[in-house]
């Protein structure tokens, strides 16, 4: 049976866990109408989980008891960061939660020469990616930088053992030989709607390919999705 998963700021190192998390217990009183007893999981964000069960709970606090600890062992080896230009909000939040769902560890919002959205509820986005890492397993919550110009990501990414940018008509990830198991660091360039200017697509840098994903022109959101599942299938 798989159990409902839950991230917070949880200590495993007693056997009794209490949390006053308002929205905590109002998702497990009223939206899962969960009782006393039932088995949940809950996990720390750091790899760690608790398979527990609801020893008491009322409209103040939730008490679980541990009855066993466990590694999440889902995560890739690789780390996984996407660079993502500011999209419309309902499609900047698609991007945010399908990249979670595939594997990435950080999510980098980023402002090129063609963007046109500026703006960005972080608020909103984090509550995305928490109910992305607990819905698909992830044993981490995703970092969510701030939003930063095209130049900067690049310079950021200069830490990164390999970065991708994603470009129409260019040569296609298949056809790119490497060793992915060679790279622990790797980034995804996506660019806006209106793609990426010449002058940035310039980029001098050897850690830096630039590649295509498809003879059709895809929406961003598209393109992100595509772009990170082609990679995530090469750490498998």
């Amino acid at each position: 049976m798989r159990l409902n998963r839950f991230f917070g700021n949880f200590d495993f190192s007693n056997e009794v866990i209490k949390s006053p998390d308002k929205d905590l217990i109002n998702q497990l009183k009223n939206v899962l109408r969960l009782n006393n007893g039932d088995e949940i999981l809950l996990c720390d964000g750091k790899l760690n989980e608790a398979t527990c069960f609801i020893e008491n709970i009322d409209k103040d606090e939730v008490v679980f008891k541990i009855i066993k600890v466990e590694k999440n062992k889902k995560e890739f080896e690789q780390e996984l960061i996407l660079y993502c230009s500011v999209l419309k909000r309902e499609n900047f939040e698609f991007v945010v939660q399908k990249a979670v769902e595939l594997g990435v560890n950080k999510i980098v919002p980023i402002i090129s020469s063609r963007t046109v959205k500026l703006g960005l509820k972080q608020d909103r986005l984090q509550k995305v990616i928490k109910e992305a890492s607990e819905q698909s397993g992830r044993g981490i919550l995703p970092i969510l930088s701030d939003s930063r110009a095209f130049k900067e990501a690049v310079e950021d990414s200069n830490d990164n053992d390999l970065n991708f940018i994603f470009e129409l008509d260019e040569k296609s990830l298949n056809q790119v030989k490497i060793d992915f198991s060679k790279h622990k660091k790797i980034g995804v360039f996506i660019g806006p709607e209106g793609g990426w200017s010449e002058e940035e697509l310039k980029i001098k840098n050897a850690k830096f390919k630039i590649v295509g994903l498809s003879p059709f022109v895809l929406r961003a959101e598209t393109a992100a999705i595509a772009a990170l599942a082609c990679i995530t299938q090469q750490f498998q």
